[in-house]
């Protein structure tokens, strides 16, 4: 139970765009209220309530997050349910306003719930989505939200009969306001037309905070599908690909034999039909560094390029949210701390209208589909040292 509750504490601090030391200060974690929006990353206020929603599975700290992005953008937190006891108190704490169900049932059953969120076990979300997909209800899921191409296939099976949207908050872009501030950029053309992007999502492991599913391959999904989502999200928005295949893509486990279905490095090269795409991830960040992980994205136009530090500068710049853009005239600076989060909104618009202004359903699961595709034919390396 206390190796759980650390790692959900110190994985909330891994919400993109948040900068923190290796664990969050005991007050934020126990605090019994309502997320605010500033410890979110955020400095938008949250709107009237438009929507009503509730949670299903808390396995990884980026619930909080996501509660956070749903209730800046108009939702109302009603209701939650987790079969793990320790999980469920340390949610009410946070959410006294809302109702602790008995049962998934309950939730699924209760016809005034439009939106359903989730960061259950990752090889549990997908079928959990289909679940609430039937319910008649729309669903997001934390990263990753589909584990395999079986998964796959029937979500998008279901998704299609039901017209229910199914949506995977890839949090590196879409709460990370440097990244959002990077797409307003590139949208209107300050670097020309984007031809590669270059993520890294370095991650440090935590071991002792880390439960038991963390380590299990067929849990998590293996470390492309599972941190690399971020990364082929980030490559099909700035590159404007809707098709994309793995050039290559390679896992090891490197330095972690005591658990033999774990991966801690992996890395891909991918071509789309809008642009190139090189992906680095990790669980070798150091405990000098003051961040959970110094992400990075570059992205390379044919008339500049821009490079986010999303929770780190090493360079000695406070806080996250940094970046810098080079064009023909000049390189320079630009702090994005103020600049607004729109997923939530867009997602609680979507869900009142129909509409998919947070996230198309086709980029949603092709992102999920490179990853599964990258993971699965990924090579195994062996280093002899």
């Amino acid at each position: 139970m206390n190796d759980r509750r650390k790692f959900l504490k110190e994985s909330i601090s891994t919400a993109a765009g948040l900068v923190a030391l290796p664990t969050l200060p005991n007050e934020l974690v126990s605090v019994p209220a309502i997320v605010s929006a500033t410890s979110l990353g955020s400095d938008g206020k949250p709107k009237a309530a438009r929507i009503r929603f509730s949670v299903i599975g808390m396995n990884h700290g980026h619930i909080y997050g996501q509660v956070g992005a749903v209730t800046r953008g108009g939702g109302e937190l009603v209701s939650f349910y987790a079969k793990e006891p320790d999980l469920a108190a340390e949610f009410a704490k946070r959410f006294p306003q809302a109702k602790q169900a008995k049962s998934e049932a309950e939730i699924l059953n209760d016809k005034s719930i439009q939106l359903v969120l989730s960061s259950a076990i990752a090889n549990e979300r997908a079928p959990l989505g289909i679940r609430v997909m039937k319910a008649g209800k729309d669903f997001m899921s934390d990263k990753p939200g589909i584990t395999t191409l079986e998964q796959l296939a029937e979500v998008r099976k279901v998704q299609k009969e039901t017209k229910r949207i199914y949506s995977i908050m890839y949090s590196e872009r879409l709460e990370n306001k440097a990244t959002v501030k990077a797409g307003e950029l590139v949208k209107a053309g300050a670097i020309g037309n984007v031809i590669q992007t270059v993520g890294l999502g370095p991650h440090r492991i935590g071991l002792t905070t880390r439960p038991a599913w963390f380590f299990e391959k067929k849990q998590f999904g293996g470390i492309i599908c599972d941190i690399a989502s971020h990364q082929f999200d980030q490559f099909l928005f700035f590159t404007g690909s809707n098709q994309a295949d793995i050039v290559a893509s390679q896992v090891g486990n490197l330095h972690y034999p005591q658990y033999p279905n774990f991966e801690d490095f992996g890395d891909v090269m991918l071509r789309g039909n809008g642009g190139m795409g090189y992906i680095r991830v990790d669980w070798f960040t150091p405990d000098g560094l003051k961040s959970w992980g110094d992400g990075r994205l570059t992205i390379l136009g044919t008339e500049g390029f821009i490079e986010i530090r999303k929770n780190i500068d090493p360079g000695g710049r406070e806080g996250g949210n940094h970046l810098f853009i080079t064009d023909k005239k000049e390189t320079r600076y630009i702090d994005c701390s103020k600049e607004n989060l729109p997923y939530g909104e867009q997602l609680v618009d979507d869900v009142l209208n129909r509409t998919e202004t947070a996230m198309s359903q086709e980029h949603c699961f092709l992102a999920a589909e490179l990853a599964i595709k990258a993971q699965k034919q990924a090579q195994q390396i062996h280093l002899k040292k």
